[in-house]
This record gives C-alpha cells, structure tokens and sequence, in this order.
C-alpha cells in the first residue's frame, strides 16, 4: 500500500532497504550530507535529498528528516539501524506529521530504550533478568551497596545506553569507585541522561539474541536465535545462525522468553531480544533493540524469511503471513562485518579511497555492501563498510565455504578486518563451537598474523626440508 519511504539512514542498510523497496514497487528515496554526495545508496535510490554539509547532524535532525518526508510526498519512513532508529522522538514526530514509521510506536522505543524500565517489564512478564538495581542509582554510596549485596564483578551501565557504550566493569569496591564518575560522564554525553544503574557482571557469558516479528494483528512470532559472542569491546564481529551452542531445550526456552518480552510490551514490527548465557546454561534477559539489526542477514539465510520486507508489510498494517510453527531453521549461517579497520594496529579504523573491489560469490554467500572500486570511505561514520553472510547444510560446510568466501573478497586501498576473521576460522575453540564474550581478548596472537595460515604452515614445510637438507 505504501508508494514512497524515505529511508533515513546511509550505507549499507539503507541500500538493503532501497532493495526491498524496489522488490514491493515502492519508490525510495534517500538522504545524504555532503560526505555522502557519491555513496552507493544515493546511487540506488530513486530519488536523493542533500540534507546539509554537516556529516552527521542531518541524519540526527528529526523534525528535517520528516519535513522532507512530507514534502516528497513520502508515506512511511524507515529509520534503519543507528542514528536515530532508536528514537522515540523520531516515530512521534512521524505519528503526528502523518507519516508511518516502519518499526514500533514511540512508547515502546521509550520504554525498551530505559534499561531499568525494561528490566523491571520483564521480571513482570516472567523473563529472566540478571540481578541488579530496581532504580537508577542515587549515590555511589548506592552502587557500592548493591555491589556488596550482588557481588563482584559488576557492571555500571548507562540506563538509556546501547550500542556498547556507558558501561564499565568494576572488579572491586575500588574500580566502582573510580569508575562511578567517568560512566555518569559517558552517559550523559553519549544519550543526554546521567541515570545510570549496577547489575551483576556475568563473567565470559555467551551473547544470544532472538529476532521476533509482531504485527498489529496480536501475532507474535520467533525466528529463532543468533550466538553475538564474538565481540570486541562490546562491539559484535561476527554472528551466527542458530546458535551452534545451544541444544533444542534451550533454543525453544529462549525463543519462549523472547515472545513473552515481545507481548508483554505489546511490541509490533520487528525487534530482537537480548540475552547473556551463564555457565550454568541459565538465560538473563539483557536489553531489547527496537530497531532491525546488522546481523538480520544470518536469521534470513536460515528461515528465508525477508525480514525487511516484512516490516514493511506490518508497517502496512497487513498480518504476519504465517504461524510459529510455519517458521524452519535448515543449516547454519555466519556474517562477518567487513571493517574498514587495522587490526594489527589495535583496530585503528583505516578510512580513505577503495583503488580496487571485488566481492566473493558462488553458492551460500550474500554481500551487502556500501563500497564500489573507486569509492572514497569517509572517516565521520561507523568503520563498517560491508557485510559477508555465508549459509550452509552443516557447520564443517559453513567454516570451510566461509574460508573460501573471505579469501574470495577483495578490499585494496584500505585495511580491513578480513585477515583477522581468517585466523579465527582456524582457532580450535571456535572451530568446535565452544566460545564466549572474552573469545577475542583470549587470542591476542590473531591480530600478529604476517601471512595466511595456509602460507605459513607451507613455509614451515620447506623451512624443515632445508633444515633436514642441511643436517645431512
């Protein structure tokens, strides 16, 4: 029913929605700064607005970004993943202009976007949350009490916080003291509140979220699980799905849960739930984003369900088109975030021109991408340039075609954290689908990496024929 959505967002999630755009014959329309004049998305549109020479503000201007809506003779908006998808000022704003925005009302982004609120929706609803403050923190004196009474460690949060950022680790009373300061701090610039809260820090927990579509029509859906463990400083790297280490008691107990949070808020459009997994296999709820995720891509590859498309679907007040139990996972799927980044040089990000670019094919593999040979990638945005999703039968299948797919691609000009993700194909652990959070600081070695594995280990052939040459 739509004709036109804006799509508020660049790169590569906003060429991911031109293209489902394009597959409902809807019109799309894009915005870009300055810095954006040449990206792919603004190719791709079928129609693009400059939204000012600032890089960054235009995509955090609300009121602008509807006002254009308006006056392109748009009807939804879709906000993508980042800026201000998580905005509830941005969904009123579209309620009370006219314009639908594809994703849930502004009370529930509110409500999921404040970490005691949703906590406490939760513990409600009969999911399990991790153990922590009830209330934002009033004191440090506060903090240091609840520590006591949860035990170390723990995690100082931001309460409107996401993304990885507000949240600091304290092992002891003395680290709670120091770091009490710096995460109201880190709060109040990054998301504008200095509320902040303690939990109970899970130590080296599986990260595992569930994707969930509701619609206005009181249906609820899963579709099933994706493992996020490994990450670097909260900051996800590669995801995979269904989690490789999850049984099938635990994937339907934690798909239970996330339809219960969905309900509970009487969530509709899609959105993903949360959780950290203990070493006693135990579930704790721990946020819930509003928004479509940069890992949507593997849950697509298992179900062959275009989630994207079904937001706008729902957006148009249509009913899900099938049941739970409608719903089949079949093999495994693992995405890889293409960052524009060193990782010999601590992952500083490396942005500049892409001399030359090819991406990988071939049965199992997608690319979603915002690069093209040629393309300059500017240094006031996320360092993600590219997305490699590879699917197949069986996890052995899965390591070896995403080895093939991750050799296949080619970034030049630019340092990327393709080599990085090849030395992790190789750890055993991984291999063996036993890892948690604490994965990337448990290998430091990966990131002192000279040549390919494969390179090194036929350079240790022929160093020991010389050497057993020599002995001779």
């Amino acid at each position: 029913m739509f004709k036109r959505i804006l799509i508020a967002n660049r790169g590569e999630i906003a060429v991911r929605i031109v293209r489902a755009c394009q597959e409902a014959d809807i019109e799309a329309v894009a915005i870009y700064s300055d810095a954006d004049r040449h990206a792919l998305h603004v190719k791709k549109a079928g129609e693009a607005y400059n939204i000012g020479p600032d890089p960054v503000a235009g995509y955090l201007n609300a009121h602008r970004i509807v006002n254009l809506a308006v006056a392109t003779g748009c009807d939804a908006l879709h906000p993508g993943y980042g800026f201000l998808s998580e905005n509830p000022e941005l969904a009123h704003i579209c309620a009370r202009r006219g314009i639908k925005f594809i994703g849930p009302d502004a009370r529930v982004i509110r409500s999921m976007g404040n970490k005691i609120e949703a906590r406490i929706c939760m513990q409600k609803a009969g999911v399990p949350v991790v153990p922590g403050s009830d209330a934002n923190l009033a004191s440090l004196a506060e903090a240091l009490r609840l520590a006591d009474t949860i035990g170390y460690p723990v995690m100082l949060k931001a309460t409107s916080g996401g993304g990885g950022r507000g949240i600091r680790r304290c092992n002891d009373r003395a680290e709670l003291e120091r770091n009490y300061d710096r995460v109201l701090s880190e709060a109040t610039k990054a998301f504008g509140s200095a509320e902040i809260f303690v939990e109970k820090c899970i130590d080296r927990p599986r990260h595992i979220e569930v994707q969930i579509l509701a619609d206005e029509h009181g249906n609820v859906v899963h579709l099933f699980e994706r493992d996020c463990s490994i990450q670097r400083r909260h900051q996800k790297l590669i995801e995979i799905a269904p989690s490789p280490q999850l049984n099938d008691e635990q994937r339907a107990r934690i798909g239970d849960y996330a339809v219960r949070a969905a309900r509970a808020v009487g969530y509709q459009n899609a959105g993903t739930v949360e959780f950290l997994m203990d070493s006693d296999d135990n579930f704790h709820f721990m946020e819930m984003n509003t928004r479509l995720q940069v890992e949507h891509t593997v849950t697509e590859s298992i179900t062959g369900i275009d989630i994207v498309g079904e937001q706008i679907r729902i957006a148009e007040g249509l009913p899900l088109a099938f049941t739970q139990a409608d719903i089949q996972r079949r093999g495994y799927a693992m995405e890889f975030r293409i960052n524009a980044e060193d990782p010999k040089n601590d992952f500083l990000p490396s942005f500049g021109r892409i001399t030359r670019y090819f991406a990988p094919g071939g049965p199992g593999v997608r690319t979603d991408a915002a690069i093209y040979t040629g393309y300059t990638i500017p240094p006031y945005y996320d360092s993600m340039c590219a997305k490699i999703t590879v699917w197949a039968l069986h996890w052995d299948e899965l390591l070896r075609r995403a080895t093939r797919a991750l050799h296949d691609t080619g970034v030049y000009g630019v340092k990327t954290t393709i080599p990085y993700y090849l030395e992790v194909l190789q750890v055993e652990s991984f291999r063996s689908r036993h890892f948690d959070t604490g994965f990337v600081e448990d290998h430091p070695q990966l990131v002192n990496y000279k040549t390919s594995r494969p390179a090194r280990e036929l350079a240790a052939v022929i160093a020991a024929a010389v050497a057993a040459h020599a002995g001779h």
